[in-house]
């Protein structure tokens, strides 16, 4: 399977997740998502991410100055953002049920024939 397919589909909801945790800025991000478990998540991916769901209005942006370099831009989600992080969530956890009750067909099946 190719897991950057489902990553393509989750990855608003794991943008929304890590930033309703704590505002951050993107390459913060993107570290956060990987220590998470999402390691073959892109930067462009998350960047561009980032950008449409603040087009959106899910998330607002502030801008914070650095001493280390270029000021950063941080994420906060908006409550349509909480809303919609809700919503994801709920989505979620149906497909993983769904996909649980596939996957013991699929085991049930193997045990018969091996």
């Amino acid at each position: 399977m190719d897991s950057s397919q489902v990553l393509k589909g989750v990855l608003d909801v794991a943008v929304l997740s890590v930033v309703s945790d704590d505002d951050c800025y993107g390459y913060e991000l993107v570290k956060r998502l990987r220590e998470l478990g999402l390691t073959d998540v892109a930067e462009a991916s998350v960047y561009g991410t980032l950008r449409r769901l603040n087009a959106t209005g899910l998330l607002s942006s502030y801008m914070v100055a650095s001493e280390d370099g270029p000021h950063r831009k941080y994420y906060i989600l908006t409550a349509a953002g909480k809303k919609s992080l809700a919503q994801g969530l709920m989505q979620w956890n149906e497909l993983v049920t769904a996909m649980q009750a596939v996957a013991r067909i699929a085991k049930t099946k193997e045990k018969k024939n091996g």
